[in-house]
């Protein structure tokens, strides 16, 4: 059976909110899916002063050589001045063995995001995240216009062809919306859909 994980780093709420949703898609291609988070790296007076969410929905992901486990890997990261956050680069900076083996090569990659605004840095911490991956030797899918919940301009909404989003507001109240989950969702089954096709 096609083994995918959803790996992401969330400060708020929003990504582990999405990872669901993400997960929640790869299984209904039929996958076994494994949701995990990276640690927090901030230290834990920052974290307090900013509000930083303790997310214990997810267990964390230490040990970057279990990466080769699995046939498709979807990354969560929120952005930081239009790249990912540190703490997901972090766990990535750790992973120069699995990379050197190429024990990531030709499985598949993806990736989801979470900005303050809609101009916030959406695109650019996708291709942060993307960027990564591709040099793991991996095959990315986007977010395709088969999704056409991405499209109009009826209502404040993320999505990119390079992968979910969600907004969230400068305060984060807002938190993703049915079309942005629904966006999450067709991720993970088309990264399903293709790693199984290319496991095949």
């Amino acid at each position: 059976m096609t083994k995918i994980l959803v790996l992401y780093y969330s400060s708020y709420g929003h990504l582990a909110t999405m990872a669901d949703a993400v997960a929640e898609g790869a299984r209904s291609a039929g996958a076994t899916v494994d949701v995990r988070r990276v640690a927090e790296t901030a230290p834990f007076e920052v974290a307090q002063a900013a509000g930083f969410r303790v997310d214990e929905s997810h267990p964390v992901l230490d040990d970057v050589n279990q990466l080769a486990q699995y046939d498709g890997i979807i990354v969560g990261s929120p952005t930081r001045f239009g790249r990912l956050a540190s703490q997901m680069a972090a766990f990535w900076d750790k992973a120069g063995g699995v990379w050197f083996q190429g024990q990531l090569n030709g499985k598949v990659g993806a990736a989801f995001t979470s900005t303050a605004s809609q101009h916030g840095g959406q695109e650019t911490t996708l291709f942060s995240i993307l960027t990564n991956l591709l040099h793991f030797g991996m095959t990315i899918v986007g977010l395709d216009y088969g999704f056409q919940g991405q499209g109009g301009v009826d209502e404040v909404k993320g999505g990119a062809p390079y992968g979910a989003t969600t907004i969230a507001d400068g305060d984060g109240s807002r938190q993703p919306s049915a079309v942005e989950l629904d966006g999450a969702r067709y991720l993970g089954a088309r990264v399903a859909t293709t790693a199984t096709k290319l496991k095949a």
